[in-house]
């Protein structure tokens, strides 16, 4: 049944294109062939195995949205692990809390798990304020993009210490 509609096929096309202007097109070639030329243009042109790294050059606006993506999904995932496992433990929250202050950790340890707990929140809040700033339609001048990125960063920097260190 297959072979007999690919023949019909291809004798309707045959005389299709005899109806249209009588000549032959040959069909398209095989990938094989299609990917060799690709790589032969690009030999001769010189160009590039990856662009990434020479036509996206990383610059504070990809950066800080790229960051206030990750700490968004980062902090979701986090947090429903979190609620999942308090949930399926057998105790409460409070004998687990008092479990880690009962372990005596070094105060860099405490440190650090602050400001990766801080760090997050704090960012994504501040950002997201520029976010939404960027959503009325305000500060998409390359110069206010860095002044905003600048103060976003340093103002997260030391909310977080405030957080972490209580100056």
């Amino acid at each position: 049944m297959a072979t007999l509609v690919r023949t019909l096929g291809r004798q309707c096309l045959l005389q299709r294109q005899s109806i249209f202007g009588g000549k032959r097109v040959a069909m398209a070639s095989s990938a094989y062939e299609e990917m060799r030329s690709f790589w032969e243009k690009n030999r001769q042109l010189n160009r590039p195995l990856s662009p990434f790294l020479t036509v996206y050059k990383p610059h504070l606006a990809m950066m800080t949205s790229l960051t206030h993506r990750v700490t968004g999904v980062v902090m979701q995932c986090s947090v429903a692990a979190i609620s999942i496992t308090l949930l399926l433990l057998p105790g409460d929250f409070t004998t687990y809390l008092e479990m880690i202050r009962n372990l005596n950790l070094s105060p860099i340890i405490i440190y650090g798990a602050k400001i990766v707990l801080a760090f997050p929140v704090t960012y994504h809040f501040l950002n997201g304020i520029r976010h939404l700033a960027w959503d009325a339609g305000m500060g998409f001048e390359l110069k206010t993009l860095y002044k905003t990125g600048y103060f976003v960063m340093g103002l997260t920097a030391l909310v977080v210490s405030y957080f972490v260190f209580g100056l």
